[in-house]
């Protein structure tokens, strides 16, 4: 099970127009990577919960045959009488249920994952230890930084794993333990009689205490694993600089390299007199760099982008389609669509600017509307 249902609110503006799992790195969506990981260990029954934006990863990712799954989907909303389609998620467990009760899904041992990071956990060794202590469910969760503690919903245990109660984002002071939940669960079927039908219902607000109350077996499993999770925008940039300089192990930047870390797309249009391109530098296929550009990576350049002469990107990702005009500078960024955040959470819009620093590269006007009517004018 893949929940993918919710608004990924903290990742705007990403996810206006994308739903969380849908978020590219490396120009695959996250949601792929999990698919291809699940698949690796012979889970190919996945069912996904959508919601918000349901047919990007619906009409994306199909019934699954190019992925080696079967895939199926539980539709969280409605339709009003204007055929308008409204998104209501019920919950993660709320989602579950209704699976469940509409044609029996999980009639077997379940992994529940969220479907907006990236793994690399052995999925065998955790179902061997859920199996190994009896669990009716558990909880992979992963050691962080004590300081870094009041970024996750903690768990706190027993020495031989069984979960004792959970701390919502506690500070470094309250915390009673440095064991972040990272959102996959190993569920038996039995766990589903607890969640109530029709009814908005989450999996760590209201079934894990319900498990806790009622001293059920529930256990958490410490794992060493590369667990990324993309919270915010923040997070999106610090997993491309990571990915971009090779930190993550089995992610490859795509396309040819044509020098020391600089890897373009097909058709790329590069003018190197007076350009700086200073690698691990990612250029997408139909792409158009002018002369005297400045690019320092790590920089991820998406596709159809055209980087005017002067312009500046150092350490930024820009998504495809992006003009970036002359003399305009994008440092530790994220530039998509009409936004801008920076890597601190600064967020801009291209109304903002005295003049469009940035627009849509399909656009075939180069200056600002206002700078063409003031032409004409004159």
């Amino acid at each position: 099970m893949i929940l993918a249902a919710g608004k990924g609110t903290r990742v705007r503006p990403l996810t206006y127009a994308l739903p969380k799992p849908m978020i590219p790195i490396l120009g695959k969506p996250v949601m792929e990577y999990l698919i291809e990981h699940l698949v690796k260990f012979g889970i190919q029954d996945i069912m996904v919960n959508v919601s918000y934006l349901h047919d990007r990863i619906e009409n994306y990712f199909g019934e699954g045959q190019r992925f080696g799954a079967r895939i199926g989907y539980s539709f969280e909303g409605y339709v009003d009488d204007d055929g308008q389609v409204f998104p209501n998620p019920i919950g993660s467990a709320g989602g579950m249920k209704k699976i469940q009760e509409f044609g029996g899904f999980f009639d077997e041992t379940t992994l529940v994952i969220c479907g907006d990071a990236l793994i690399d956990l052995d999925l065998h060794s955790a179902l061997f230890e859920h199996r190994r202590k009896g669990a009716l469910v558990s909880v992979i969760t992963k050691e962080v930084p004590m300081e870094q503690v009041s970024s996750y919903g903690i768990v706190v245990a027993e020495p031989d794993g069984k979960v004792k109660s959970f701390q919502e984002k506690p500070t470094q002071q309250e915390a009673l333990s440095n064991l972040a939940s990272t959102g996959i669960y190993i569920m038996e079927p039995a766990a589903l009689d607890l969640i109530p039908k029709d009814k908005f219902f989450d999996i760590g607000a209201d079934l894990f205490p319900l498990l806790v109350e009622k001293q059920l077996p529930f256990y958490a499993q410490k794992r060493f694993f590369n667990w990324i999770d993309i919270g915010n925008v923040t997070d999106f940039w610090s997993v491309l600089q990571s990915v971009l300089k090779g930190e993550v192990a089995q992610m490859y930047v795509p396309g040819t390299q044509i020098q020391e870390g600089v890897w373009v797309g097909l058709n790329t249009r590069i003018d190197w007199e007076g350009s700086t391109i200073e690698g691990p530098v990612y250029i997408g296929a139909g792409s158009h760099v002018e002369a005297g550009v400045t690019i320092v990576g790590p920089a991820w350049i998406g596709h159809g982008s055209h980087i005017c002469s002067g312009a500046k990107v150092i350490r930024s990702v820009l998504f495809e389609y992006t003009r970036v005009a002359q003399g305009t500078v994008f440092e530790d960024s994220v530039v998509y669509g009409a936004y801008s955040v920076t890597h601190n959470g600064e967020m801009k819009h291209t109304s903002d600017q005295p003049d469009e620093q940035w627009n849509d590269a399909r656009d075939r006007r180069l200056k600002p509307r206002s700078a063409i009517q003031e032409i004409r004018s004159a």
